[in-house]
């Protein structure tokens, strides 16, 4: 994630969900339809939200036609890792097996989940010694 990006609020995050899921670029109208039972928005208040997000340097609006097509400028992924390192950052002072630690501690972690994590991470290691 671009380090200059300002952090998105819970409506936003959903909103960039929405975009990320289809192929870009979506009208106004399709991010709309894509947020029914989550947000129950008038379609004014997701372009203010759109234009915030283009202020905020996350989604590119391009007029065609009159209608207005919105594209993200900031990948799924790209947003992920800057975010997850931040929330590390934050609150487990940048230590995974503190967040782990956390996770497991609290039974957040179900006996699958930590085979799935322990495969990946053998996974991982193997591919890094190649």
């Amino acid at each position: 994630m671009k380090s200059n990006l300002k952090k998105l609020g819970e409506a936003e995050l959903e909103i960039m969900q929405a975009i990320w899921s289809e192929e870009p670029p979506l009208t106004s109208v399709r991010i709309l339809e894509k947020l029914k039972g989550l947000r129950s928005w008038q379609l004014s208040t997701l372009m203010t939200s759109l234009s915030r997000l283009e202020d905020k340097g996350y989604v590119i609006c391009e007029r065609e036609k009159g209608a207005n097509l919105y594209s993200a400028a900031v990948s799924e992924n790209d947003y992920k890792a800057g975010a997850s390192e931040s929330f590390l950052k934050k609150l487990y002072n940048n230590s995974a097996r503190s967040l782990v630690a956390t996770l497991y501690d609290n039974n957040m972690l179900s006996s699958d989940d930590i085979s799935e994590l322990r495969e990946y991470l053998n996974r991982l290691e193997s591919e890094r010694r190649e």
